[in-house]
Parts: structure tokens; C-alpha cells; sequence
């Protein structure tokens, strides 16, 4: 039996939940699965945009990507010089942890190559041994890059102000109600994030 994608998983959604089938009818399937290239791309990529506006941080994910050839890997990362990595507009925090996940990487603490093969919690509990790497971003990773289902990221604003804008809610839930509220659309919770997503951009 062929495993779910974001298309198939959004209709057997929208059969069950009205607003989910308007939502999906207004914004067709989720765009989840990203090429970002390899793990290690997708992860360094992230770090950069930690915290910037979108222009922004495509600007210095430019510089960063042309320091190493357009291809990020650990070693080229390693042989970087740190000034240049913060010539190239990365902050001093971020130059530590792109390297903290490159030095991770060739030590083996974080095996980027055998995550596809893991359990949501187990990925997360790697990736965030890596400086800069919270949780959300580790969820992020496994929503688009590896395409997961059934992400629920709760600490995510804009997740649970689309929420509650969706379902009628006065305000957001706290983390611990999301959880409970999302118990129903297991395991197709990635689903109803990007929708939240979605709800968010609407109003803006």
C-alpha cells in the first residue's frame, strides 16, 4: 500500500472536518515537502533564517552559500574562517551553531543520512544536541524536508492563531490545549498546521 502524501492526507481530512474541506477547496493540498537540498543544506539554511525577515535572511544565506561553493557541507564549513562567515552577515551566534552542526555531523553526534529512518521524537531529540536548534526548527525540518505528516508544532504562533481563527476560538491556545484539540486530526497534523499557516496569511 502506497504511503499517504500531503494531497491524499488533506482529502481524508476535509471528509471529516468542514473547515478543513473549506480550506482545503480555497488553497488546494499543503506544499510541505521543500527541495532544500541535502539534510545539512536544509539545516544550515534554517539557522540562517532564524530570526530575519524574509529578505533579509535570503541575502545572507546568498553570501553564505557563495563562501562554500553554492554547496554546504560539513568540511567546507569547517575550513571556513569565522570572519568570514560574519563578513558574510551571519551573527556570531549563528556561525557557532551552523559549525556546532558541521562539527556534530563529521563527529557523528547527529547522522543526518539514517534520519529518514527514525521516529519524529527521536529526530528531534538529535537535531536540538546541535547549538542553535530548538524545537521548532528541528519540527520544521521534518514538515519540509522530510515531507512528515504529522507534525503538530504547538509552540508555533502562527499555528495557534490560525487555530483559533479556523475554529472560532477568542484568542490562541496555550501549547498544552493545542496538543489535546489536535489528538483528532492524528496523523495528519502537519496538514492542519500549514491550513493554520494559511488562516494567518489571510489576514495579513
Amino acid at each position: 500500500m502506497a504511503a499517504p502524501t500531503a494531497h491524499t492526507a488533506a482529502r481524508s481530512l476535509a471528509r471529516r472536518d468542514p473547515v478543513i474541506a473549506e480550506m482545503f477547496e480555497r488553497h488546494g493540498p499543503p506544499a510541505l515537502q521543500r527541495d532544500l537540498g541535502s539534510h545539512f543544506a536544509a539545516l544550515a539554511r534554517s539557522i540562517c533564517f532564524q530570526q530575519l525577515a524574509g529578505r533579509a535572511a535570503t541575502t545572507i544565506h546568498g553570501r553564505f552559500l557563495a563562501l562554500v561553493d553554492g554547496i554546504p557541507t560539513p568540511d567546507n564549513v569547517l575550513a571556513l574562517a569565522g570572519e568570514d562567515m560574519r563578513a558574510a552577515g551571519l551573527s556570531a551566534n549563528k556561525a557557532a551553531s551552523i559549525r556546532d552542526l558541521a562539527t556534530k555531523c563529521v563527529d557523528g553526534t547527529v547522522e543526518l543520512d539514517r534520519l529518514s529512518a527514525l521516529g519524529d521524537d527521536v529526530i528531534i531529540n538529535e537535531l536540538t544536541t546541535v547549538r542553535g536548534i530548538g524545537v521548532w526548527t528541528a519540527q520544521m525540518f521534518l514538515m519540509f524536508q522530510l515531507g512528515h505528516l504529522d507534525v503538530w508544532p504547538v509552540l508555533d504562533l502562527g499555528v495557534r492563531s490560525g487555530f483559533a481563527r479556523l475554529y472560532g476560538r477568542d484568542a490562541p491556545l496555550s501549547p498544552v490545549q493545542m496538543l489535546q484539540e489536535g489528538e483528532r486530526f492524528t496523523p495528519y497534523r502537519s496538514i492542519v498546521a500549514w491550513y493554520c499557516w494559511r488562516a494567518v496569511d489571510a489576514t495579513t
